[in-house]
């Protein structure tokens, strides 16, 4: 799975308010698209977190390690450039669209998961994953989450962002988020996998939450490395999810105490090559 903008002050807030959805890079709906809510500011007291995604899962039992790669084949697809901003909070942020990230043949931000429910999983973990708006960017750009688990955003930018979440085009809540403003903590959807978050008012940001049934998961850097620790012994079907490039997947046996390797290798088909 493929601005120049003003900062605006808390003046401006009524103004987002009217902002319409930036739809550019969503399939268009099959119906009249659903038009967004209006951004609401909803506040929660400061809550104990682990982190962004998987560190937040709490230590399964199991003792079996899958270990691998994610490649990517061909040449990558040329990443656009990003419109200038005129907003001093996004200095330093990437001058290029972010969406395939190759380095060295290896591909980042590949979501890897054990798919479908684990005999033994505990349960979703009480303390939210993290979402920090910094230097007009989402960070992380892509992680994992525990089915039931809460998502926590946080505002690190003294200008003023907006996030919008999204299952395919259906809006699920768009909340303000003004300069040191405090976190918003929302629900992850309990009808979708996969969170899209929007910012109206930078619309490059983008950036996804993906929920699983067991907190078997985790998401590759640069090196397009991947590990999954704590596992129990059996078979499972291992996924790597891409946000424009699609899913790969593969059958592990995992043994207590020795590790097993699996590999995906992803590439522009001429469809994709063509958009």
């Amino acid at each position: 799975m493929k601005l120049r903008t003003l900062g605006l002050s808390m003046v401006g807030v009524a103004g987002l308010m009217a902002l319409p959805a930036c739809k550019k890079d969503e399939a268009p709906p099959s119906a009249p698209a659903t038009r967004p809510s209006a951004p609401t500011q909803e506040a929660v007291p400061p809550t104990p977190t682990a982190g962004a995604g998987e560190a937040a899962a709490p230590a399964p039992a199991g003792n079996g390690v899958v270990k691998g790669t994610v490649s990517f084949t061909g040449t990558p697809p040329a990443m656009a450039e990003l419109a200038p901003s005129a907003d001093p909070a996004c200095d330093g942020r990437p001058e290029k669209e972010q969406s395939v990230l190759v380095k060295d043949g290896k591909l980042q931000n590949v979501l890897v998961r054990v798919k479908g429910p684990v005999a033994g999983a505990p349960a979703a973990p009480s303390t939210p994953v993290e979402v920090d708006q910094s230097k007009c960017a989402y960070v992380p750009r892509v992680q994992g989450a525990v089915a039931g688990q809460q998502v926590v955003f946080k505002n690190s930018d003294g200008t003023l962002h907006n996030v919008r979440g999204v299952v395919g085009t259906r809006p699920v809540f768009n909340v303000a988020q003004p300069p040191s403003g405090a976190p918003v903590q929302k629900p992850l959807p309990s009808d979708a996998e996969v969170l899209r978050l929007k910012c109206d008012v930078h619309p490059w940001m983008t950036a996804y939450v993906v929920s699983n049934p067991n907190p078997y998961f985790t998401t590759t850097g640069a090196d397009g490395t991947f590990t999954l620790t704590g596992l129990p012994a059996g078979t499972y079907t291992l996924e790597a999810w891409h946000e424009t490039l699609g899913t790969k997947t593969a059958e592990v046996t995992v043994k207590e105490g020795a590790p097993t390797e699996a590999s995906f290798t992803f590439a522009v088909t001429d469809a994709q090559a063509k958009q």
